[in-house]
């Protein structure tokens, strides 16, 4: 005798699930940049690693739950500018590209432009991410993305540090990973994304070996978080020109 009744309509409070993951990713972002202004280097890395793993989890949480928003959307991504632009850029600057001032006032100033080269390459990155998502085939990330170069940035530093290496002596090795970190995420590089491969009903199914892969990261996360983290994270920003170069290759003895 109900069937007839309207279905109720979802309540709205329900889209605040995914939003309450992309704060907490804000708030880790915002931390990371206190906690080093502070001098807590290894917290700073840490806390970003923790808004990468909520910035994955807040989109799924969205559709699992069917709460995607335009909304979600933007704030999403004002966030990630956050988490994986500033809080890279100043991690980074506080721990070695300050020091560039000792060697000249010219250095000096270079040592915060990078900086600032880096969080602004993020904020390109994100628009141009944005602008394409309808377009774009969603196996591949065209440029390195901004968790991937963020995870980059932060493990460089956090290894760095554990091992009592000093940003004052590695400024000009961090100076380089900065600048080459920002300008992988505004190449035209293309990134495997690990999103299935391709249409169809077996679109999100990835090969086995990638299993085998994660589990083997797990293992020696668990040995050394730090040391895996950049090797990992170095390996994928290679795999991009690394990529490149094959298809040239590849295209070059095809020619011939």
């Amino acid at each position: 005798m109900n069937d007839d009744l309207p279905a109720r309509p979802r309540g709205r409070g329900i889209y605040l699930l995914p939003n309450l993951f992309t704060t907490a990713g804000l708030f880790a972002g915002f931390f990371a940049i206190i906690a080093a202004s502070q001098g807590r280097f290894g917290a700073a890395c840490i806390a970003i690693f923790v808004a990468g793993i909520l910035d994955g989890i807040d989109g799924r949480v969205a559709r699992l739950t069917n709460t995607q928003s335009e909304f979600g959307v933007q704030y999403d991504s004002l966030a990630d500018l956050v988490s994986f632009g500033m809080a890279p850029a100043l991690v980074m600057y506080h721990w070695a590209l300050l020091s560039m001032r000792l060697d000249g006032p010219t250095l000096g100033k270079i040592g915060w432009l990078a900086a600032f080269l880096y969080a602004a390459c993020a904020a390109l990155r994100l628009a141009r991410f944005n602008s394409q998502v309808g377009t774009v085939d969603k196996r591949w990330f065209i440029g390195l993305a901004s968790p991937a170069a963020a995870g980059l940035m932060a493990s460089f530093v956090w290894t760095c540090h554990e091992f009592g290496w000093t940003g004052e002596e590695l400024r000009f090795a961090a100076l380089a990973v900065t600048v080459v970190a920002g300008l992988l995420m505004v190449s035209r590089l293309r990134y495997n994304s690990f999103k299935g491969s391709g249409t169809g009903p077996k679109a999100d199914r990835v090969p086995f070996v990638a299993l085998l892969i994660a589990v083997a990261a797990l293992i020696a996360l668990w040995i050394n978080p730090p040391v895996t983290l950049l090797a990992v994270s170095t390996a994928y920003a290679l795999s991009g020109p690394v990529l490149w170069f094959w298809r040239r290759r590849d295209g070059a003895g095809a020619t011939a």
